[in-house]
């Protein structure tokens, strides 16, 4: 088992999801409440990354935030290191890579909620910070959990825009996935098959987690709402 890049994965999901998950609940709500020209175009922009190959995002993140293209020496200027082959950058990646996961399941919570429910708290005097964090909020947050579980699980799995990105790096870039292709690369499969095992089962756990706190916490809505 190799520890490192498995707490190396650990602290990059980590980091990924307190990055990503406030940003999607502002996306979210705002694409769940507004109509605009282009918002579909907009949307499609956004699920992307689930049907374009991860190496194919590595590439363009490799060209694009590279020391070869302006906006890579730009970037390397103000933070005094360049983002490939580096933990920073594999944060980079693992948050566009992840944005269709953290805001689909947001908005869709957003769109359930009623808008006489988000009227009647304007009605009684409320902000609209407190229309979002007392009314809203607690309404959608199976919606918020499923995001923040959906992406940290596939960070923790990520292989090839980690790859592309950040390379192979022991402590550095060298997640668990890297570390299982790694594995197998030099026939030791029993380590390959300890790891694999590891993320299987947290998959397994995080999803029925998820979809009974799910179920729970969408009880306890109706009840409100009633």
């Amino acid at each position: 088992m190799d520890w490192q890049a498995l707490l190396l994965s650990i602290k990059l999901s980590c980091v990924t999801v307190l990055v990503l998950i406030p940003c999607a609940i502002w996306a979210g709500r705002f694409l769940a409440y507004r109509q605009f020209r282009g918002k579909s175009w907009l949307e499609a922009l956004i699920m992307v990354p689930l049907v374009l190959p991860p190496t194919v995002i590595g590439y363009y993140l490799l060209v694009g935030l590279g020391s070869q293209s302006w906006l890579g020496q730009t970037l390397e200027a103000l933070l005094g290191q360049q983002l490939v082959f580096h933990f920073s950058g594999l944060v980079v990646a693992s948050v566009l890579v992840n944005i269709p996961f953290a805001i689909q399941p947001i908005q869709r919570a957003f769109e359930a909620v009623p808008e006489e429910v988000r009227d009647a708290g304007a009605c009684c005097g409320m902000s609209p910070a407190k229309v979002l964090f007392k009314i809203e909020l607690p309404l959608v947050w199976p919606g918020v959990l499923t995001a923040l579980v959906l992406c940290f699980s596939h960070v923790l799995g990520e292989f090839g825009v980690v790859l592309m990105m950040g390379g192979n790096i022991a402590g550095e870039t060298k997640t668990i996935a890297i570390s299982i292709y790694d594995s197998v690369q030099a026939f030791d499969f029993a380590a390959a098959g300890q790891m694999s095992l590891l993320l299987l089962l947290f998959a397994i756990t995080a999803l029925a987690l998820t979809t009974s706190l799910s179920r729970r916490l969408g009880g306890v809505s109706v009840s409100r709402r009633r």
